[in-house]
């Protein structure tokens, strides 16, 4: 059937061309393999960190109880014991954030560089990257919603951090400094700060592209994001395309794809995916995601809610505030 399965005809509202991509089974091209190669060694990780965080239970019973006793040393102690090893993996966690920004710089690269005339030709010839920069978007969705429904993270870290300052003002060795020093923990501090700090990442890592790429026309980015919005979009309001997903997972992994981009695309372009002159159908996403079961996607209507730039300009399409309401 080959990688490209179909190009649909232009509609009236959305006037670029929508495509149905692999996203189950594409397989790197012998021009690709570089690059996927570079960033399947970070997906490769990506599944354990979304199980460790999800596993993630805190030490909120050890820390209120050393707290309400600050006197018993033994209280202190165990707090402090069962934090430490949490921190490693909060720690773990931000390093992996970091390693998902340079994988989406490498695959941002190759998917608007001047190879091909336009985004439907990259995508069409290059769905390999595609998938795994919808790999990227799916986890970086998934991280967050865990993180936002596990308030034990951001208390867990801020003990640390103030028993940690205790101890140097009163001169006491910890031997977890080596493990995460200061400067460090600021850094990470200001990560778990943010609601959605891997879709903050990302966000942050794609202008940073744009701006880092001065010879790029910027709609080489934001067309690749606003066409890969459009394939998401299609793909799940079309049954017949819907009946070619092999696992119902693919509709979750689409749903993820679609808002994530939405976020990126709202954040690089001037005046962001709200905007009338948008190349995203703000409306026809938004509808694909109130036809999904509601507990299924209120995680992500919240990220369209609370983490994109542009939705509260005055210039957004009242009927899109109100969809979002």
């Amino acid at each position: 059937m080959g990688n490209l399965l179909k190009v649909l005809t232009c509609t009236d509202l959305e006037q670029e061309p929508n495509f149905f991509l692999d996203f189950e089974n594409a397989q790197p091209t012998d021009a690709e393999r570089e690059v996927w190669e570079q960033v399947d060694t970070v997906l490769k990780d990506a599944k354990g960190i979304l199980d460790e965080l999800q596993a993630y239970k805190g030490a909120g019973q050890e820390i209120r109880e050393a707290i309400q006793n600050p006197n018993d040393e033994a209280l202190q102690e165990q707090a402090w014991a069962a934090v430490g090893p949490l921190v490693g993996k909060l720690k773990k966690f931000y390093e992996f954030s970091q390693r998902l920004e340079a994988a989406l710089h490498s695959l941002l690269g190759a998917l608007t560089s001047e190879t091909y005339d336009d985004p439907t030709q990259h995508l069409e010839r290059e769905q390999a990257l595609a998938k795994q920069f919808a790999e990227i978007l799916h986890f970086t969705l998934r991280f967050d919603e865990l993180k936002m429904t596990n308030p034990a993270i951001q208390n867990d870290f801020s003990y640390y951090r103030r028993t940690l300052s205790r101890m140097r003002i009163n001169n006491v060795p910890a031997e977890a400094e080596n493990e995460v020093n200061n400067e460090l923990a600021n850094r990470i501090s200001l990560f778990y700060a943010d609601a959605t700090p891997m879709l903050k990442t990302l966000s942050d890592g794609t202008t940073k592209f744009v701006s880092e790429n001065k010879n790029l026309p910027i709609e080489n980015t934001t067309d690749v994001l606003s066409t890969m919005a459009s394939i998401c979009k299609v793909m799940l309001e079309t049954p017949e395309y819907r009946s070619r997903f092999s696992s119902e997972e693919t509709v979750s992994f689409c749903l993820r794809v679609m808002v994530g981009v939405i976020i990126l695309y709202d954040y690089v372009h001037p005046v962001g995916a709200f905007a009338k002159s948008s190349k995203i159908d703000m409306k026809g996403c938004i509808k694909v995601l109130k036809d999904q079961p509601p507990n299924s996607v209120e995680g992500l209507l919240n990220a369209l809610r609370y983490t994109t730039k542009h939705l509260n300009d005055e210039s957004t399409n009242k009927t899109i505030k109100s969809m979002l309401q």
